[in-house]
């Protein structure tokens, strides 16, 4: 062997044993101040366990219509406080955390079907309306959430009265492809998946909560606060590795004609995360669609712009009290 071919080797040997080796040498310290999620429950916070599954959410109101209430990426129940007495008003309204969110458990070993899969996810729905005896609903979901409520729409299409979709990522944020999963599960892959996420959240989180927003300005100390809460229960950062390594493209968009009831899709003209050009393409593309954009409005619609935001939903749905 030359001498060239023994150096390239010997690179090729030692860039193996870093890529292999390093990322387990770094140092990843506890998460200081983490408790049990109960222990940061509101007054109002109810927990049920749902197909194994220790669960957090929020009702108010009686009687029909029901609305279920989907949150996106890295929010919870927070997100939907300013709408949800208005559509108890009019019947009952449930938001619950999604799983890897919230207040709701994250576990990390399970028995049976990941609890972080998307069809995973879609079960836990129902089996929340099962036990709430919520018999049809119409599912408000926002970003990630849409996802949800649209699989949902059609796994139990007769589960399903109608859709509300705000700033749905239908189109983008599918998940990881599935050749990679197995790289993702790696020892070394998970040790820098959760510096990753502990960066991109506990450091960055305040900026992007604020690039959600049209007018960061409007992002006071409580909402950073609301947001910042989940950050505080323990195994926050394992359990959103676990969501992203879940994740797997579910082709939603490639079945959208099957979904037939009455969608209303809203979004901010100031959309950053999820561009308004592709909340008014699912528009286009779904059978029985209205699309509504609000003025100077970002990615939360239901937060930056509450008002503007109940309009649209109560003119969509003319049975909701005005």
């Amino acid at each position: 062997m030359s001498a060239r071919k023994r150096i390239a080797l010997g690179f090729l040997v030692s860039l193996g044993m870093a890529v292999g080796i390093g990322p387990l040498l770094i140092p990843l310290p506890p998460l200081p101040d983490t408790v049990p999620p109960q222990e940061l429950a509101d007054p109002d916070s109810r927990f049920l366990a749902v197909n194994g599954l220790m669960l957090h959410y929020k009702m108010a109101g009686q009687g029909e219509p029901a609305f279920v209430l989907l949150h996106g990426f890295g929010a919870s129940v927070f997100s939907w406080r300013k709408v949800m007495p208005e559509l108890a008003a009019s019947g009952t309204a449930v938001a619950y955390d999604r799983p890897a969110f919230g207040l709701t458990e994250r576990p990390l070993r399970w028995q049976g079907p990941n609890p972080y899969a998307l069809e995973t996810q879609v079960d836990l729905l129902i089996g929340l309306m099962d036990a709430l005896g919520v018999r049809r609903a119409i599912l408000m979901g926002h970003s990630a959430g849409a996802r949800v409520a649209f699989q949902t729409a059609l796994t139990y299409p007769e589960r399903v009265q109608a859709l509300v979709a705000v700033g749905p990522a239908i189109y983008a944020g599918e998940g990881v492809p599935t050749w990679l999963q197995p790289v993702l599960r790696l020892p070394q892959a998970r040790r820098l998946g959760l510096l990753i996420v502990r960066e991109l959240l506990a450091q960055r989180g305040d900026a992007l909560i604020r690039s959600a927003w049209h007018d960061p300005r409007l992002v006071d100390a409580e909402t950073i606060a609301g947001y910042r809460k989940p950050l505080r229960v323990e195994n926050w950062d394992q359990a959103l590795w676990e969501l992203v390594v879940a994740g797997r493209p579910s082709r939603i968009d490639d079945r959208l004609e099957e979904i037939t009831v009455p969608v209303l899709v809203i979004t901010g003209d100031d959309d950053r995360l999820v561009p308004p050009d592709q909340s008014q393409r699912l528009a286009r593309a779904l059978p029985d669609a209205r699309f509504v954009i609000l003025p100077n409005c970002g990615h939360v619609p239901q937060e930056e712009c509450p008002e503007a935001f109940m309009q649209a939903v109560r003119q969509h749905f003319n049975f909701l009290a005005p």
